[in-house]
């Protein structure tokens, strides 16, 4: 599982294939030093995910990668599972409950018998 913070670019139409398969592709900016802009697709019942992202919108993308051979050239297709939008704000409750208090001093937790 991989995941990539950044702001929505585009959001492309749904393309429907012969065989009845469907795709949705979009690109995310990476909130990065040098931004890349990094093209995922959401296929089958992942389309849903992108009726709640808009052009401009901040996200998180899970994703996999899946590679395939077709007739001797390779591709490599990044496909996600789940997008969730939002500033990536971190809830108060959720730093007490991982131990995150923000100085860095890990002194107590090497002295625990656990």
């Amino acid at each position: 599982m991989y995941e990539l913070e950044g702001t929505v670019k585009l959001i492309e139409d749904t393309q429907t294939f012969g065989s009845g398969f469907q795709k949705r592709e979009f690109v995310v900016t990476s909130e990065e030093k040098f931004p890349q802009d990094v093209k995922f697709e959401c296929t089958k019942d992942k389309i849903e995910l992108l009726e709640k992202v808009r052009t401009g919108d901040r996200v998180k993308v899970s994703f996999n990668i899946r590679g395939n051979e077709y007739k001797g050239k390779y591709y490599v297709n990044l496909q996600a599972w789940r997008i969730e939008n939002g500033g990536g704000e971190v809830d108060s409750n959720l730093a007490q409950v991982t131990g995150e208090s923000g100085d860095g001093n890990l002194d107590d937790l090497e002295e625990s018998p656990f």
